[in-house]
Order: structure tokens, then C-alpha cells, then sequence
């Protein structure tokens, strides 16, 4: 257990308490908190929005890559996916599959998960045979053989646990049946299109161990289980069966959020919810420095609230180091009441140790991204 450090004190004008009833004359909070939001805090109250910077040099800056812009090769496996960020303990990649895959993938450097965010198919793998759509998560652990046969086109955002498992957070005073029932969970099925796959022809299985491939050759599809009982197996969560932890007299932090845990970095998912209603408090997500953790975002769907001229397929970075928070006019229109609904959904990943960026995502990158906070102060929005 952490043992913090903790003298509470408090210097000058501030609020009673985090996120609500401001001050009228520092209306921008920043968090400067440790561990990712669950460790000690302390809340400053700015006269100008700590993100208005007017110029940044230096390779430490808020970043956005947009997938969409990724070259469209026809790469039939999934470890031919572009790596986009990475660290000792997580991969960030993004494939698409547009064709059926001859060979089989086994991931022997840690479990995968996988979110879907387009097309449909099919998934084979060692426990049996499940139809994926768009929406949905995958956890496939460690070592398990699998294939994809899509119907359309399959949009992956693939995220590598490295030497690590996937777990469900600590759902504490939610109960278990916070955020989601784990009943809403489905699995592979050992059913009657996947005894119809398995036959004697030649397969190939394409192993990845410490990032190098190895190819093993089989005279059959190792594909050939006829049953299995236990609880290890592929997994799958739709966001649509997410149940977001909701506060209308506060803005609760990305960790309320939180979908999947490993070691070293967690999963988390934006789902569509009421925005926060009662007069005073803060509707937008606040200004902070999460000085422990690397932010990933990518956007799926909807209308980004916090951000400005952000699509589906794209990605922001935020690496630890600087305040970050919302764009000037998702600010603005926060305060001016007009969201009454929060459409979108997004999937962050969080890292505990810094992520590098990989010379694809350079291609990519919106260069003028760092810039996209100058553009105003509230008052000026008014």
C-alpha cells in the first residue's frame, strides 16, 4: 500500500472542493495528481486556461495521428500491423484485414486485446468459433492460436499487453455488477462452423516471440479441439453493454472509467451518457497534469466534446510531462451550458511508463495539433 506523503493545506481563493463552484475570478482548475487519479492531488485555480500556450519547442508536446491516413496494404497477418506506440510493456498497432487469413496467429509475448472499429467476421481460435462486429473488445491470451474470416473489411486497434494478462478492474463499492455484468461476456463456441473448418489440409501457424516470427507447419488445422472446460478462453465486451459510472454534480475522472487492468497501464472506455447537470459544475473534462501516466485516445465514434476538429479513426497522445485538457470551445460551450448528452465513444489507454512513438505514427501526425489551443480564452469565446 502507498503511504503518500499528505498535509492538506490551502493558500489564497479556491473552491470548496474539486470540479465545482469555481472561483469568479480563476475559473480554470488544474489537477496536478499523482498515480493516474488515484493518488494525492491538489487543485490550482488559474487565471487564464493553463493550456494557452502561444509557442513549444522541443520533442515533448500533445500529439494526433489520424489513422484513416495509414497506407491500406493488404497484410494478411496481424504482426505485420504498424506499430504505432510502444514500451517494454504494451504495443499500440492498428490493422486491417481485408481478406481471410491462410495462416494462423499465436502471440507468445502477452495477451492481445483487440477493439473492432469497423467491419464484421469471424474469429477461430483454440476454444472454438464467435462472430465479431463493430463496438466489440477481444482478449485473446497469450499463446492462443487464432484467425480472422471477415465479412467486411475488419478495422482493428490492436493493444499487446507485453509478458502481462488482462484483468477486470476493482469494481469496489460498484459491487460486481458495476460498468458491466460479467454475464454480458460471451466466449468462443465449439459449434458447427467450427467443426466444419477443421480438416486435413496444410496449415501454417506464424508465432510471434520478442518481436521475431516463427513459422510452424502442421499436416492438419491444429484448429481440431472437439471441447474444453476451464476459464481460460477468448473473451468478448460490446461498449454498447458498458453501463458508465454517471455523476450529475460532478466530473468524474477517466478512472471511473476503467475497463481493463494490467500491471503497467489500463483500459478505458467513453461511452455515450447525460452530461453533468447541476449549476457550477465542471461539464468538460478538467485541466491536468497526469504526471505519471502517458494518455492515448483513440476515437471511434461520435462527437468528441473536449476536443475540437477530431474524427472517428483518429488518435491523440499526451505524454506525461505537461497540463493538457480541454479544447477553448469545447470549454466554452461547457460552460455555456449547451451539452445536455455526451455522444461518443473512446477507447484510452494509460501507461504508466513513457510510450515511444514509432516513425509510422510520425507519418501521420496532425503536425499542428500542439497549436490547436491558441485559439482562444474563454472570454474570448463569449
Amino acid at each position: 500500500m502507498a503511504n503518500w506523503i499528505r498535509i492538506p493545506q490551502s493558500q489564497g481563493t479556491h473552491s470548496k472542493q474539486a470540479h465545482a463552484n469555481l472561483p469568479a475570478n480563476a475559473c480554470y482548475e488544474r489537477e496536478v495528481g499523482r498515480h493516474g487519479f488515484f493518488g494525492p492531488a491538489t487543485h490550482l485555480h488559474h487565471k487564464h486556461p493553463p493550456t494557452s500556450w502561444c509557442h513549444w519547442e522541443g520533442d515533448l508536446r500533445p500529439r494526433a495521428f489520424d489513422l484513416n491516413k495509414l497506407p491500406s496494404s493488404a497484410t494478411h497477418s496481424p504482426f505485420d500491423a504498424v506499430v504505432l506506440l510502444k514500451n517494454r510493456h504494451c504495443q499500440y498497432r492498428f490493422w486491417t484485414c481485408f481478406k481471410p487469413m491462410a495462416e494462423l496467429a499465436r502471440n507468445a509475448d502477452g495477451d492481445d486485446l483487440i477493439f473492432v472499429h469497423a467491419g464484421s467476421g469471424e474469429l477461430f481460435c483454440d476454444f472454438g468459433h464467435m462472430r465479431i462486429n463493430a463496438g466489440d473488445y477481444i482478449i485473446i491470451p497469450r499463446s492462443t492460436m487464432w484467425r480472422l474470416v471477415p465479412q467486411q473489411p475488419l478495422s482493428l486497434l490492436m493493444i499487446e499487453a507485453t509478458n502481462e494478462a488482462y484483468q477486470l478492474p476493482d469494481r469496489g463499492l460498484l459491487g460486481q455488477h458495476g460498468m458491466f455484468d460479467t454475464a454480458v461476456l460471451t466466449s468462443p463456441q465449439i459449434d458447427h462452423a467450427f467443426l466444419a473448418q477443421q480438416d486435413e489440409n496444410r496449415w501454417q501457424v506464424r508465432i510471434k516471440r520478442h518481436d521475431r516470427i516463427s513459422t510452424v507447419t502442421y499436416p492438419f488445422n491444429p484448429l481440431d479441439a472437439i471441447g474444453w472446460h476451464g476459464d481460460v478462453c477468448v473473451v468478448k465486451l460490446n461498449w454498447r453493454d458498458i453501463r458508465p459510472v454517471m455523476s450529475h454534480r460532478y466530473h468524474l475522472p477517466p478512472s471511473a472509467h476503467t475497463t481493463f487492468v494490467a500491471p503497467r497501464f489500463v483500459v478505458c472506455t467513453f461511452v455515450p451518457r447525460p452530461a453533468e447537470s447541476e449549476p457550477g459544475v465542471l461539464k468538460v473534462p478538467f485541466y491536468h497534469n497526469n504526471d505519471d501516466f502517458d494518455e492515448v485516445l483513440f476515437y471511434h465514434q461520435g462527437n468528441f466534446f473536449s476536443r475540437d476538429n477530431i474524427d472517428a479513426g483518429m488518435v491523440t497522445f499526451h505524454p506525461a510531462g505537461f497540463t493538457h485538457g480541454p479544447h477553448p470551445k469545447a470549454f466554452a460551450a461547457a460552460a455555456n451550458n449547451d451539452k445536455t448528452f455526451i455522444d461518443e465513444v473512446a477507447v484510452m489507454l494509460d501507461t504508466r511508463d513513457a510510450l515511444q512513438v514509432l516513425p509510422e505514427a510520425f507519418a501521420i501526425e496532425d503536425s499542428a495539433y500542439v497549436d490547436s489551443w491558441q485559439t482562444a480564452t474563454l472570454e474570448d469565446e463569449k
